[in-house]
């Protein structure tokens, strides 16, 4: 299935989307939010799926053109929003570009942190950014959406309690990151609202490019209508989507609508390019003494997008500008 949020409240409403994305149907009949489905899943998927079936089969009358200008993140908001970094290829560089030594157990247990959730951005709106001198940078994910999930799941448990897959721009203001670290407590202000793809999808609509717990198809991001770079989400994923949600379970229960994020996609080949400028810039100092690309500033427009084997959009496209904030009085 293909679901997706009209922005409507706090926490949208509910709507089937084709395979294609051209069409849509309502849904709230049969759940008014995605947290609600997923609050009730085992019930709820089932005929969300029938519904989704006919719509593919056009033979609704119901439907009306799918329009992600109108989205809002599939979950605007969510109970729990925690992010990996999967990719270790990713973490090794950043590090790098702050001074930062890597312990070797990044290779062989999965660092993660908890975000702000409480908001997420819409697919389509603007990155609000109150001082470019914070470094606004854009991280292209994956990410998963679980159901319940008792503590003390493992690996080997994980697969039936992922739902649905988004993807992500983690949006990241890089210059604020070092002295949040130094403290010794994580990211706060350095992390503003992520936002979400316009739809999220269940697993299997991925067909055989889901496999063991990892996306086999390249990311795409482009940055001001240029290719930055398209690095195969199932290379170099160091800890796959099972592993990850082992490591969220492991203290604790966790709630339908956690959603859990891969960390910035990576791969150890340079021709693919990368998914965030934090790395580039990193690799600029690696060959050339220093950085060259810039952050993000305002008018700077990023795009991300992946494609199934035959070209076709699988999640529609995270499409943002950054613009000047200015606190509304």
């Amino acid at each position: 299935m293909k679901l997706a949020s009209l922005k409507h409240g706090r926490d949208g409403k509910l709507i089937l989307v084709s395979r294609d994305l051209s069409m849509a149907v309502d849904a709230t009949d049969i759940a008014p939010t995605l947290q609600s489905a997923l609050d009730d899943w085992d019930t709820i998927a089932p005929l969300l799926e029938k519904r989704y079936a006919s719509l593919n089969n056009k033979t609704l009358d119901n439907t009306f053109t799918f329009t992600p200008t109108d989205c809002a993140s599939p979950l605007p908001r969510a109970y729990q929003w925690v992010d990996g970094s999967a990719y270790v290829n990713h973490v090794e560089l950043v590090r790098k570009a702050r001074n930062a030594t890597m312990p070797e157990t990044f290779w062989t247990d999965p660092l993660m942190y908890q975000g702000m959730s409480d908001g997420f951005v819409g697919p389509k709106d603007d990155i609000e950014l109150a001082d470019p001198s914070w470094g606004c940078d854009f991280e292209a994910e994956i990410a998963a959406i679980t159901g319940d999930m008792p503590m003390g799941t493992t690996a080997a448990e994980a697969s039936s309690h992922i739902k649905l897959m988004m993807l992500v721009n983690d949006v990241s203001l890089r210059n604020l990151i070092p002295a949040e670290l130094a403290k010794g407590f994580g990211f706060f202000q350095s992390k503003p609202a992520s936002a979400f793809s316009p739809v999220a999808i269940t697993p299997d609509e991925l067909t055989d490019n889901w496999q063991a717990g990892k996306v086999h198809l390249p990311l795409h991001v482009h940055l001001n209508n240029e290719k930055f770079g398209s690095p195969d989400a199932g290379v170099d994923m160091t800890f796959d989507f099972y592993q990850l949600l082992e490591h969220v379970a492991r203290s604790r229960h966790v709630s339908a609508g956690t959603i859990v994020g891969s960390g910035t996609v990576s791969n150890v080949d340079r021709s693919k390019g990368s998914c965030c400028l934090a790395e580039k810039r990193m690799l600029e100092i690696i060959e050339g003494g220093k950085a060259v690309t810039p952050f993000m500033t305002y008018g700077d427009k990023v795009a991300i997008e992946m494609f199934d084997t035959n070209g076709a959009s699988i999640f529609g496209k995270i499409e943002q500008t950054v613009v000047p904030y200015s606190k509304k009085q």
